[in-house]
């Protein structure tokens, strides 16, 4: 069916640290560019924060960043927070998160499933057999097996697109398969020059329809840095994150200039892994 949209679920990683309304404003825009295009549905915004392991600067505890971004997305109906990422004991490659994403939308809760499949044979034998009296109810019975299983699109800041830019920082095997199999839908400050970024990469460059620019007229600057900054300051930050979490930070008293020097002088996840990646490859070499 050439009129069938493809369903698309939008994935956000990262530190939400706090979630602020950039982050949610990133799943607004994505959502209506996609729209737009006439050719996809989104269906669902996913947040999903890193965990504890990832050990950047200033990272306060998972339990706390899962627990403002829920807050901050409580009234809308179609972003949620997954904390899957956030539970591990370690650090997780954003891949190995759209992967397991790819896989629940794939394979939905056992049950469901369950109560799908038994029933469709005898359907299918009755309809062989009357085939004139269950027109109507054929289609609905077809729909369950031709369904495609939605595109989950990695969506994310120009920051984070450029990130894959800083050596050792990602895999290049994990990029390639990011863009090549699921995809990126980046939101970029009007002007800012991500074309440039792809076209200066093999990698995006071969890729590139499959990285959904979107071009954020409405500038947002905001961000969790800077929020921290102002909180550290003992200065309001209303309006730039939702009441609530607002609300919560303060109750908590989450930030703080103990808090910012958390993790201080520890390398970053990623960087760990993949130096040490490298070391043990110089061995086996």
């Amino acid at each position: 069916d050439p009129d069938r949209k493809t369903e698309v679920v939008l994935l956000a990683c990262g530190s939400f640290n706090p979630i602020t309304n950039m982050h949610l404003r990133l799943f607004e825009l994505a959502k209506d560019y996609f729209h737009e295009t006439g050719k996809y549905k989104v269906i669902k915004g996913i947040i999903s924060p890193v965990g504890d392991a990832y050990k950047k600067k200033g990272l306060i505890s998972a339990n706390h960043r899962v627990t403002m971004a829920k807050l901050a997305t409580k009234n809308s109906d179609w972003v949620e927070v997954d904390d899957w990422e956030s539970c591990q004991s370690e650090w997780l490659e954003t891949l190995k998160v759209l992967r397991y994403h790819h896989q629940k939308l794939s394979s939905p809760d056992v049950t469901n499933s369950l109560q799908d499949a038994a029933p469709l044979p005898k359907l299918g034998r009755k309809r062989k057999q009357e085939p004139n009296r269950h027109d109507p109810i054929k289609k609905k019975n077809q729909s369950p097996d031709v369904k495609s299983v939605p595109q989950v699109k990695l969506l994310c800041g120009s920051d984070m697109l450029e990130s894959f830019g800083i050596p050792s920082l990602w895999k290049l095997e994990d990029i390639t398969e990011i863009v090549e199999k699921h995809g990126l839908v980046c939101i970029s400050r009007a002007g800012n020059n991500v074309q440039k970024f792809i076209y200066e990469s093999d990698i995006l460059w071969r890729h590139k329809n499959n990285i959904h620019l979107v071009e954020e007229w409405i500038t947002n600057d905001i961000s969790s840095t800077k929020i921290r900054r102002a909180l550290r300051r003992g200065q309001s930050i209303r309006y730039l994150v939702p009441d609530v979490v607002r609300a919560y930070i303060e109750k908590n008293n989450l930030y703080s200039p103990e808090s910012e020097d958390r993790n201080a002088g520890l390398v970053l996840a990623p960087l760990q892994k993949h130096a040490s990646d490298s070391k043990n490859l110089q061995a086996l070499n």
